[in-house]
């Protein structure tokens, strides 16, 4: 048997009857008995392999679906790795990203304002709560980061390449975005055919399993989405980008390749 924690978090009972259903198509074909086994830390789902192709599948849950680290033994300088933002820290001036490191006890990782001014906001001496408010990192969002430091105990990081350059681009298309948390690819779907709002959403682009953003065509904004899409998702979080706040200072300079 080989036990696994997917890159993704699920919020209810619904959600990981959605990752078992997945799962068993996907499978259909090997001699595996997979099981979703809840999602006991920080919401992050647990998944077991076990038969004569557990290997096999496995390896592709690894590699097409993503799998957390687990062990803070496991992660070292220079990983590139996805998380969800759990907070921002204003007391210690750092955004803190559950990456899923939780052996042998819960550990998360720090982004300091210092990189984030550094790689998002051009150097400038902007505040913690701006920046993030400027590009929708709040808690819940998913967020790629790079280990940059590890002691004893404690994890810092900056953000990857892709996801400064994801940033970047969402600031000089100039297009609002909505980013909606919590809710599948096919409520999005099937609400927004419903409330007609297709035709002001130009693309549906995933962040995770339940992550979701919706770019808005030209002079849409994203903000008066909200009611109407809430309506039929009230379980959904959403998270307005707005191109203007983004462009108030300039994208940073700040790539570690």
């Amino acid at each position: 048997m080989i036990n696994l924690t997917l890159l993704t978090k699920a919020w209810n009972g619904g959600q990981l009857r959605q990752i078992d259903d997945l799962l068993h198509n996907q499978f259909a074909d090997l001699d595996i008995d997979v099981k979703v086994l809840g999602n006991p830390v920080n919401r992050w789902v647990k998944v077991s392999v076990e038969g004569e192709d557990e290997a096999v599948a496995a390896a592709y849950m690894r590699r097409e679906l993503g799998v957390c680290p687990v062990g803070f033994n496991l992660v070292e300088d220079g990983m590139v790795l996805k998380g969800y933002v759990s907070k921002l820290d204003v007391e210690h001036q750092r955004l803190m990203v559950d990456i899923g490191v939780f052996e042998p006890r819960v550990v998360q990782v720090g982004v300091s304002l210092l990189n984030l001014q550094s790689q998002l906001a051009g150097d400038e001496n902007v505040g913690l709560k701006q920046i993030a408010e400027a590009y929708a990192i709040t808690e819940g969002v998913p967020l790629g980061v790079k280990i940059i430091s590890k002691s004893a105990d404690v994890l810092e990081a900056e953000l990857s390449v892709e996801q400064v350059v994801k940033l970047q681009g969402w600031s000089l298309s100039l297009l609002d975005r909505l980013i909606v948390l919590r809710t599948s690819a096919e409520l999005v779907s099937e609400v927004l055919e419903r409330t007609r709002l297709n035709r002001d959403v130009i693309a549906v682009e995933s962040l995770g399993f339940f992550e979701f953003v919706l770019v808005c065509k030209l002079g849409t904004d994203a903000m008066g989405l909200v009611p109407r899409l809430g309506r039929y998702m009230r379980n959904a979080v959403f998270v307005v980008f707005d191109a203007k706040k983004s462009r108030v200072f300039g994208c940073g300079s700040g790539l570690t390749l």
